[in-house]
């Protein structure tokens, strides 16, 4: 699952041979478990959201201070990876699962009882829906993972640059004045 999560988040229309060859298996091992590329592809989605439902129930978001709590989920989902990055490339096999009931509703529940916790004791702003700052969160996480995919940031720091970024926005910080270093009002 993992070598054929790798492959199909950089190529979605690889083939069973270039998935059995990074998985380093025989094709015909590869057959005898998957009898298409379908198959596969499905396995590998629900394998994927799997992952992603445990990376979420693990960084245990009920506990403790809200913003400790993101940042420990922020640094899980991260973790999922290639795994992000197949599962939300193409959504249309992941509407297909949830019109046959596993819409992920638990970790949806997870991720915005965190949220809404964190607004309502100020950590994060009430100012925005909670489904705002989720879709945030997990826009970052799969940019992040792109990023380390892509070469264009190293793996150890797409969780710092996710997080920075999730708690801090993009704005540069300001002196004090309420002015950014580009003389514009904050």
């Amino acid at each position: 699952m993992d070598a054929a999560a790798s492959v199909l988040a950089r190529d979605r229309r690889a083939t069973l041979a270039e998935i059995a060859r990074a998985a380093d298996v025989g094709r015909s091992t590869l057959h005898r478990y998957f009898p298409d590329r379908d198959q596969l592809v499905r396995a590998a989605t629900e394998d994927a959201l799997e992952l992603i439902d445990r990376a979420v129930h693990d960084a245990a978001t009920d506990q403790g201070p809200p913003a400790d709590a993101m940042r420990r989920l922020a640094t899980a989902l991260v973790d999922t990876g290639d795994r992000m990055i197949f599962a939300f490339g193409d959504t249309s096999l992941l509407a297909e699962l949830e019109s046959q009931g596993d819409d992920g509703d638990a970790t949806e529940r997870r991720v915005l009882d965190l949220i809404e916790r964190g607004q309502a004791d100020g950590t994060f702003d009430s100012g925005v829906g909670a489904q705002w700052i989720m879709q945030v969160l997990w826009a970052l996480v799969y940019a992040g993972a792109e990023s380390a995919q892509q070469g264009t940031l190293p793996r150890p720091g797409v969780t710092a640059h996710v997080i920075r970024t999730l708690e801090g926005g993009v704005l540069g910080r300001t002196d004090g004045t309420g002015q950014h270093a580009t003389g514009q009002q904050g």
